[in-house]
């Protein structure tokens, strides 16, 4: 691998099951949304469950451009509302306001991969390092609570410009912000989708498949940690 960075200046990272993973198994169903609706939502099917979310997603998907915290919680509290009626589980307004602002600001949701901190922080040596990341508001506190935070010299987040990965304005907002060429960077994500959006544009792409459902087959080079960068 360290060919292919050998004469790239910046490196930018997903964060999502390529810094961190979520410490339920799922990003929307945190543990305090198990703890207070996991009974319930075990009567309910699949196919239930996936529609819910959809519903659910289909409301943050709408709005996304937020600035503060609060927001973030009335948004996540709109969204666990439509899930709870959506499967009929009865959540109380003081439930749903837990479930929403423990989403929100509890870092203890997000687990770093054991080998990050110590990539991130040797290759921030030789490499300006930056976040492409899909994410809200909080995502700052959730990397400073991951010790990474330090380490990036700039970030393009999708709730400050509205949109979403593979939107080619998220990979020339960060181009913008690090100065460099699109032939100078790279990109690591776990979504090829995410990743065609970047190659469109000139940025290398690198898989990573920390996360088992993202080990498919690419044309792009993959790896399995960040370790594999160094």
């Amino acid at each position: 691998m360290h060919d292919l960075l050998s004469d790239k200046k910046a490196i930018f990272f997903d964060v999502g099951y390529t810094i961190d993973y979520p410490a339920s198994g799922d990003w929307m169903f945190t543990n305090r949304f198990y703890e207070l609706a996991g009974e319930r939502l075990k009567q309910r099917s699949e196919t239930q469950i996936r529609k819910a979310r959809e519903a659910g997603a289909g409301f943050l998907d709408k709005d996304h451009l937020i600035h503060t915290l609060e927001e973030e919680a009335e948004q996540f509290y709109q969204y666990y509302r439509i899930v709870s009626e959506s499967l009929q589980l009865e959540l109380t307004e003081n439930e749903i306001t837990s479930i929403a602002r423990d989403r929100t600001y509890n870092m203890d949701n997000y687990i770093i991969y054991p080998d990050a901190k110590e990539v991130i922080q040797t290759l921030s040596k030789t490499h300006r390092l930056g976040i492409i990341s899909d994410t809200w508001p909080s995502i700052e506190n959730q990397l400073r609570a991951l010790d990474v935070f330090q380490f990036f010299s700039f970030a393009t987040y999708s709730f400050s410009l509205g949109v979403f990965k593979p939107d080619r304005r998220m990979y020339l907002d960060a181009l913008q912000k690090c100065g460099h060429d699109a032939k100078e960077t790279v990109f690591v994500d776990d979504s090829p989708c995410n990743l065609d959006g970047a190659a469109e544009i000139g940025i290398t792409p690198i898989l990573i498949a920390a996360n088992p459902t993202s080990d498919v087959d690419t044309p792009y080079r993959k790896i399995h940690s960040l370790s594999e960068l160094i």
